[in-house]
């Protein structure tokens, strides 16, 4: 990004609740079903149908406002959103506009190796439109048809303040919050089933002027794109201005394979679309014990348990972070900790090893070949010497493959560190004599001269030596 410039980025996020039915309906949910085969006559919007908001919805909202610290609104409205698309039967969309359910609160994630946190504006219940599908071939012409099985579904868009400076910072943030609502159980978190998706406003500004002029890329529902699609967003801005043109409220899709945002609609503003409270839905009331019933029934949080890991495993704030940024690497560390009982050492095979396998092979910690307790039994054998860190790192890549017994490949495999003090003073030896620059180096005063030395012995003994007492002799041989 060019430093003349500064990039702000808010993000609105519509999480699809994991209702079994509809936001102001009793139609399914269920994902993938024949079109227009969930649709009920409140989703069609047929004269006389009127809506019931959902109870299982609303305390959705109230799970996620309390764990993101917000305030609960006692009383909120539900309003009427007025535009016209073909896939939203009835001219309007259920919102809620000047009071939503949940106000304020704040997400927390690391970022850059350093804790963030984003202010959050508001969460509030909607419901969602339908879909068109186009392409569709009509006697032999090509048409679009509307499916109707996602009109009602039940959605909590989350609006953060405009506090972000970065693609990547946003993208980060989007994860967390992904992690959290799937923590929550409120949300599965499907992104390619539209489980999940971010709306990104983005403008550009020269440092300390007033905000410019927000575009807002639409329906991203992956976090590389939401990235892609934010930097060239950004990059756009800044050359249009510099070559002397305006930026444009608008709306913009980003296409993936180009890599390049476009046009979708003029952006309209809150006056546009008419709010006005829904005459068919009573004022939501949310009374103090419904809130606090809510609140016992919450997990523990992800910052209650990094601050548990911190407390009771020593590990650092960011190591605690990046292990509770799901349920599943939380319950994986603890796992591998007990089996071990090495929480820092499980936490460092966790974030290094493990985690570059996984991002090599594309894979989520779910789908993990390493076991917690195979990982745990590996990092057993490094702690009582059976193991140097070369061969530890050669089981590991034995167990990815599909190897499960770590004590049964040391053996096979001839793995086992060499200790004796006899075969570690041979291997010096052979390698002082084969060496004797490096020797006159270390002599004359340059330490790195010693490790250079040590790397021959370890690559002579196929990595096995305990590189302590490998450095130790080195160094009592050479001061002869």
């Amino acid at each position: 990004m060019n430093s003349n410039w500064e990039i702000v980025i808010g993000l609105e996020t519509h999480v699809q609740l994991s209702t079994a039915s509809k936001m102001f309906s009793d139609a399914p949910t269920a994902f993938g079903r024949e079109p227009n085969s969930q649709a009920s006559c409140v989703d069609l919007a047929l004269p006389g149908a009127l809506p019931v908001a959902n109870r299982a919805a609303v305390e959705r909202a109230i799970r996620f406002g309390l764990a993101v610290g917000a305030r609960i609104a006692p009383q909120s409205v539900f309003a009427r959103k007025n535009y016209f698309y073909p896939d939203l039967p009835k001219g309007y969309q259920i919102s809620q506009f000047e009071i939503p359910v949940v106000q304020g609160g704040s997400v927390g994630f690391v970022h850059d190796g350093a804790l963030r946190a984003v202010q959050l504006t508001r969460a509030h219940l909607e419901e969602d439109a339908g879909k068109s599908i186009h392409g569709i071939d009509y006697q032999g012409r090509q048409a679009t048809g509307i499916d109707l099985n996602r009109a009602g579904t039940p959605l909590l868009e989350i609006v953060t303040e405009p506090v972000m400076r970065g693609a990547a910072e946003a993208a980060a943030y989007a994860r967390a919050l992904h992690a959290l609502v799937v923590w929550l159980e409120i949300c599965d978190g499907n992104l390619q089933e539209g489980s999940f998706r971010c709306d990104a406003n983005v403008s550009v500004r020269r440092p300390g002027d007033e905000l410019g002029t927000r575009c807002e890329i639409k329906n991203l529902n992956s976090f590389r794109f939401l990235e892609r699609a934010i930097v060239f967003e950004a990059q756009r801005q800044i050359e249009l201005i510099e070559d002397g043109g305006r930026v444009r409220q608008e709306t913009r899709l980003f296409d993936p394979e180009r890599g390049v945002t476009r046009t979708m609609r003029t952006k309209e503003d809150s006056h546009d679309y008419r709010y006005f409270p829904d005459p068919d839905l009573p004022t939501l009331v949310i009374g103090p014990e419904w809130v606090e019933r809510v609140r016992t029934e919450l997990p523990e949080l992800p910052a209650q348990m990094a601050e548990r890991f911190v407390r009771d495993y020593a590990l650092s704030v960011v190591d605690a972070a990046y292990l509770t940024q799901s349920r599943s690497h939380a319950a994986y560390f603890e796992a591998c900790a007990a089996d071990c009982e090495q929480p820092k050492l499980a936490a460092n095979w966790i974030m290094g090893e493990l985690a570059a396998a996984l991002n090599r092979a594309e894979l989520e910690l779910d789908a993990s070949p390493v076991a917690p307790a195979a990982l745990g039994a590996l990092i057993r054998r490094i702690v009582d010497g059976t193991l140097s860190g070369k061969t530890a790192r050669e089981v590991f890549a034995a167990l990815w493959d599909g190897e499960r017994d770590v004590d049964a490949l040391i053996e096979s495999r001839g793995l086992r560190q060499i200790r004796d003090d006899g075969a570690i003073a041979d291997a010096v030896a052979a390698v002082i004599a084969a060496n004797p620059k490096n020797v006159d180096e270390f002599r004359a005063g340059k330490a790195k001269a010693l490790n250079a030395l040590v790397g021959q012995v370890m690559k002579a003994t196929g990595g096995r030596a305990n590189p302590q007492q490998v450095g130790d002799a080195l160094r009592a041989a050479l001061a002869g």
